[in-house]
């Protein structure tokens, strides 16, 4: 997304992101992009603010490629996963539970499996480019309720402030009856190049 600078009428282009489509009638105190194709049209009205806004389009497939993020060991490999998938200015990482680098979860119960679950988010998101501190959103798996005050203490020694944003959800069962937690997350690419 970006933003134009103030103005009485609508532009009549945005240099390098397509030509916009040119409606005079069209006025406001602020002007936001979010580049979504390679043209662009005006769209609605925020009434609540007063401010307009036009999407303009960028064909993401053609502009933009997807990189696989590998870890070594990567236990994933074998059933065709990646750890994790570079986009843009984002990284995505694959569920990680308490799995050891042999591949077999850790012993201990639930704070044992945590801790090693955010120890693999830790090393898939460093391998991808970023970092604990630069997640955007978690999704955190458990077998149990029961277990979230030690969730709780588990993101309190791991993220910081500002928290990312966060689910959690009990599941009935997780990809081995072993697994009592798993957790995927959306990192931030500070100085991605987009590719």
């Amino acid at each position: 997304a970006g933003r134009l600078p103030r103005t009485r009428e609508a532009p009549k282009a945005a240099e390098g992101v397509g030509t916009l489509l040119n409606k005079p009638h069209l006025s406001g105190d602020d002007l936001e992009f979010v580049i979504t194709e390679r043209k662009a049209d005006f769209s609605s009205i925020n009434t609540a603010t007063g401010k307009f806004f036009f999407t303009v389009a960028l064909r993401w497939s053609k502009t933009m490629k997807l990189e696989r993020v590998v870890t070594n060991p990567d236990n994933y490999a074998p059933y065709l996963l990646s750890q994790g998938i570079k986009f843009g200015n984002l990284l995505f990482i694959s569920g990680q539970a308490g799995a050891g680098e042999d591949g077999k979860i850790v012993e201990g119960g639930f704070p044992a499996q945590g801790k090693q679950a955010f120890a693999n988010l830790r090393r898939a998101l460093e391998a991808g480019g970023s970092s604990l501190n630069e997640v955007i959103k978690v999704t955190i798996f458990v077998t149990d309720m029961g277990n979230f005050k030690e969730v709780v203490e588990l993101r309190r020694e791991f993220f910081s402030e500002p928290y990312p944003a966060d689910t959690i959800a009990e599941v009935k069962a997780l990809y081995n009856p072993e697994v009592m937690i798993e957790i995927e997350a959306i990192g931030a690419l500070r100085d991605a190049e987009v590719k």
